[in-house]
């Protein structure tokens, strides 16, 4: 004889019925988690995107504007030049010049160039005799026997120049070796 089957679906009883309940409540409860969880994946997806976007732009931005300073970077000098060149020009121009007038008119563009450079942050690098030499603003082409201390300035060959505090050309000196 064979064992009697039990039914498949087994006849609801009331206790079965709140289980049922329950089990449909707790389940619609994880779907609205579900939902929100997301819900909340899909927005930081989206701000991930927008911040991506965002971060590719500013870099593009801060490209541009580093290709806009290489290439107008000068402008500012230029415009200071702009009028020594036409003083130059002016000063050929004139025919049947005296020296003394000649030298007049180099004399005021050498102003101008000097204004030029003061505006833009280009200094003269100009030891005197006896400064100490200082290998960031001096090229020594030689030394000598001298009465001053060793390694100072005796004599300027030619001037240097700096932009702001960085060395454009040294200065060319004669530095001493000290008492020979």
């Amino acid at each position: 004889m064979t064992a009697p089957q039990e039914p498949l679906d087994p006849v609801p009883t009331p206790e079965s019925g709140e289980a049922v309940s329950a089990a449909q409540d707790e389940l619609a409860a994880l779907r609205a988690e579900l939902e929100a969880a997301q819900a909340t994946i899909q927005a930081q997806q989206d701000q991930i995107l927008r911040t991506a976007a965002e971060a590719e732009n500013v870099r593009r931005r801060s490209q541009e504007d580093v290709t806009k300073a290489r290439k107008f970077g000068i402008e500012s000098f230029a415009e200071s030049l702009v009028p020594v060149k036409d003083s130059l020009e002016a000063a050929l121009a004139q025919p049947e010049q005296t020296v003394e007038t000649l030298r007049e008119g180099v004399e005021m563009t050498l102003k101008q160039l000097a204004a030029a450079f003061e505006r833009n942050q280009l200094a003269d690098i100009d030891p005197a005799q006896g400064d100490k030499f200082d290998p960031h603003q001096h090229q020594a082409i030689s030394s000598v026997p001298a009465p001053q201390p060793a390694n100072t300035v005796v004599q300027v060959l030619q001037k240097g120049y700096a932009i702001a505090d960085r060395t454009l050309r040294p200065a060319l000196v004669i530095v001493s070796a000290g008492q020979g």
